[in-house]
């Protein structure tokens, strides 16, 4: 099993889904996680759940749309620990499906900001933390329609495919002149709400608990993975 004692971890999206999953499981093998989503209440019930199974946790609610907010959680991290050994990124949003005509101009905007500008904004205030490890893994969460866009989902896909290409720059930039690795997953069909707000017909179970993806992740987390890695928790369909 993958040791983490003595790491810190900072888990975005953490209030809920793989997020939250993947929280617990760090912290299950020995991490300090931190927590971050917009909701204080629901990161409250994460970190609960963690304490009580004998883990370590803090909570840091920040909305991903705040650039400020994004600096002050780095500032934070700094200041208490001065490094970041892991930094998951679940964190996003799924705005209307629609065709790309009828997008919407706000809701594309958010996603743009959540999804794409708020990882800008992660790796340039995080970058010196994860540095400042021994081993330094940044694990970014992509969507098979990146590689397969698909009809009605082109706010989706363009704001997360902006999202991977700079993960993958990042990847680039670092992958010589540092100790930092990043790896891109797809974590495949999961039983999420942004599913059930993609699919509603769908039934739940026909999917793969988030605790399924939490542990591919784990177990990523313990491997010498040659950085950019990129891998699906099971392939898209």
């Amino acid at each position: 099993m993958t040791q983490l004692s003595g790491q810190i971890a900072l888990v975005t999206g953490a209030s809920a889904g793989i997020g939250a999953a993947t929280a617990k499981a760090l912290a299950a093998a020995g991490a300090h996680v931190v927590l971050t989503a917009r909701t204080a209440k629901a990161l409250e019930e994460v970190e609960e759940s963690i304490f009580q199974a004998g883990g370590s946790a803090t909570i840091a609610p920040v909305d991903l749309t705040d650039g400020d907010g994004i600096a002050r959680l780095a500032n934070a991290v700094a200041e208490r620990w001065g490094k970041l050994d892991i930094l998951v990124h679940c964190a996003a949003v799924l705005p209307e499906l629609t065709a790309v005509r009828d997008i919407d101009q706000t809701q594309f905007s958010k996603a743009l900001t959540v999804n794409a500008l708020a990882v800008q904004a992660l790796i340039a205030r995080f970058d010196p933390l994860l540095k400042a490890s021994d081993d330094p893994r940044f694990v970014h969460l992509t969507t098979s329609v990146v590689g397969a866009p698909r009809a009605y989902w082109g706010a989706y896909a363009a704001s997360k495919a902006a999202a991977e290409v700079l993960v993958t720059c990042y990847a680039e930039e670092t992958r010589n002149t540092s100790k930092v690795r990043v790896a891109i997953v797809d974590p495949g069909a999961t039983r999420t709400a942004m599913r059930a707000k993609a699919y509603p017909g769908e039934d739940p179970a026909s999917v793969k608990l988030p605790e399924v993806v939490a542990e591919r992740l784990l177990s990523l987390l313990g491997e010498q993975f040659a950085s950019p890695h990129r891998e699906s928790v099971n392939p898209p369909s």
